[in-house]
């Protein structure tokens, strides 16, 4: 199997780019990919970068995987709220450089940034769950609640609303546009001025600012799961 997630450590900086050829789906070794570049980058970086291969960031959980049976389903969004969470709660400074396309899981794995660099195109990025007919789950919608801004909040999870990214600037699930080529590039500057703060008063700020989310995601996610996938 192809490397999924590539890891480039430069100037203190951890760039870590998801890759598999396709749509980035959030597959179990995905996931785990991820992970162990976000455990690697905490004990080495100053900051994180989180990218995507050109024109797609992440197309979110894996459909195949979602598809096959509610136990495969449950398996796969347990894990992929682990994942989530570690991002959401980084110890060091987490940039996001979405390089594309980001629907979904891919929505949500942007909103865990701690700033958010989107590339300009035609590109769409959003929560299409409701839209498709699945519930829009606990965690989603924390996030959501947490990042993008109260006018927006009823439009982008229960309306399913699907934006641009100059719509996606408006409404908080990013932060800054760049032009394609430029976003890496972008992502990693910011990361070096971030990574510049201390260690020590960043982790334990983000832990008051983000804790009682993460906290209330952690502690409703299995009864939530029972609820959008009944019979498991």
């Amino acid at each position: 199997m192809a490397e999924l997630v590539r890891y480039e450590l430069t100037d203190g900086v951890a760039v870590v780019t998801m890759d598999d050829g396709k749509a980035n789906a959030l597959s179990v070794p995905m996931i785990d990919a991820v992970l162990a570049a976000l455990a690697r980058a905490a004990g080495e970086a100053t900051a994180m970068v989180l990218a995507g291969r050109p024109d797609r960031f992440s197309g979110g959980f894996d459909l195949k995987v979602m598809m096959s049976g509610p136990a495969a389903a449950v398996a796969l969004l347990t894990r992929g709220a682990d994942l989530l969470m570690k991002l959401y709660g980084a110890p060091l400074p987490l940039i996001v450089a979405c390089t594309g396309h980001a629907m979904a899981g891919g929505a949500l794995t942007v909103l865990t940034g701690d700033y958010r660099v989107c590339a300009r195109g035609d590109y769409k990025i959003g929560l299409n769950e409701a839209a498709i007919g699945m519930p829009v789950p606990v965690l989603a919608m924390e996030l959501a609640r947490d990042r993008l801004s109260k006018r927006a909040l009823t439009r982008a999870t229960l309306l399913g609303e699907i934006y641009d990214p100059e719509g996606a600037l408006s409404v908080g699930y990013v932060d800054e546009l760049a032009a394609p080529g430029d976003v890496v590039a972008r992502a990693t500057a910011e990361a070096k001025r971030l990574g510049a703060i201390s260690k020590m008063a960043f982790k334990a700020t983000k832990k008051r600012l983000r804790g009682d989310t993460i906290a209330k995601i952690v502690g409703s996610s299995e009864a939530d799961l029972k609820d959008l996938l009944p019979g498991t």
